[in-house]
């Protein structure tokens, strides 16, 4: 340190005795002066030499702090190197406070190489090329594992849609049943029996048997006895106490004719097939029981193995959609962390 003036001195140091070519050290100039001093730097700027050989890195202010009795330090300090082998000796850097010259001490700089074997030139060898990182497993084993959880997931998954398609679905659908009044089926059975003019085909048999059949299907929806099982005489006796004995008569005259025709070959007249035929539509008219068609809704009610088998569905469904999301989470974790492994 050189004191210049009373109130003014300069500190000039450098931070590395020596440094190795390439290598950079710091020049620090600490100015105390008058707090309202005008300071004026050395002229250097980035890329100049301060001395030949030693080059100007970067330049940068430091801390201004109170020196007390209205004085105050400023430091600037400025980033050298060299690529010259050589002790340099740093002259003092003039500084200008309120226009006046002032100047620290002289700073000293070695700077030295590094040492070559030139006897053994075979030593020496080219940059590497980039290396890829060594294979750890310890950083696989646990995306590996994961991995193995994946699949055995997928596979339960598999096997649950395998399930799922052994248990069908129960479908439960609900009927519209129409209940036609029993009376109302018959006439129209008997109206088709006459658009078809079966009362004039030379196929009697035919005629009687569908015309006694819907007889008897009429009978037992209407008085409620199994008549298509019974001879026509056990017809006519349960029927003695539900009618007049007129049309009873000519209800065991139409029975009886059409036993004749189906078991004995009996021939009749075309006049006598259509007074049979009138015969059985009065019978109907004389016993029917007035009501209109209605409608009924039908729920079919699932058996206990039917419940079952759609809680179990539900259930498939559910597993199944659970083993999806978290699959599909974790494939997307492992991906992620196998990239980051291998960038």
């Amino acid at each position: 340190m050189t004191p210049a003036s009373a109130q003014v001195t300069v500190e000039q140091t450098v931070d590395s005795v020596g440094i190795l070519i390439g290598q950079q050290a710091h020049l620090r100039l600490g100015v105390t002066m008058p707090k309202n001093a005008r300071l004026q730097w050395p002229a250097l700027k980035k890329s100049q030499y301060v001395v030949p050989g030693v080059e100007v890195v970067n330049i940068a202010d430091g801390d201004t702090v109170d020196a007390g009795n209205e004085q105050m330090k400023v430091v600037r300090e400025y980033t050298i190197t060299s690529f010259d082998e050589k002790l340099y000796a740093i002259p003092a850097l003039p500084v200008k406070v309120n226009g006046k010259t002032y100047k620290g001490g002289t700073a000293a700089l070695k700077v030295i190489t590094v040492d070559v074997d030139t006897l053994h030139p075979n030593q020496f060898f080219p940059p590497k090329d980039v290396q890829n990182n060594p294979f750890l497993w310890s950083e696989w084993s646990p995306w590996f594992w994961l991995s193995m959880l994946v699949v055995a997931l997928a596979l339960v998954g598999f096997y649950l849609i395998v399930r799922l398609r052994e248990n069908k679905p129960i479908i439960t659908r609900i009927r519209i049943v129409k209940h036609v009044p029993a009376h109302q089926r018959a006439l129209n059975a008997i109206d088709k029996i006459k658009s078809e003019h079966m009362q004039a085909s030379e196929d009697q048999k035919t005629y009687y048997t569908q015309l006694t059949d819907t007889l008897r299907q009429y009978i037992q929806e209407r008085f409620g006895f199994n008549a298509m099982e019974m001879t026509s005489g056990e017809i006519i006796d349960r029927l003695q106490s539900s009618g007049d004995q007129k049309m009873l008569d000519e209800l065991t005259e139409l029975f009886t004719t059409a036993d004749l025709v189906k078991f004995a070959k009996y021939s009749t007249l075309i006049n006598e097939n259509d007074l049979n035929l009138v015969n059985a539509v009065n019978f109907i008219d004389s016993t029917k029981i007035e009501g209109q068609a209605t409608e009924e809704k039908i729920v079919p009610q699932l058996s206990e193995n039917d419940k079952r088998t759609r809680q179990n569905r539900i259930t498939i469904k559910g597993l199944l959609w659970a083993i999806g999301i978290v699959v599909t989470g974790m494939l997307a974790y492992i991906i992620y962390n196998v990239y980051l492994l291998m960038v």
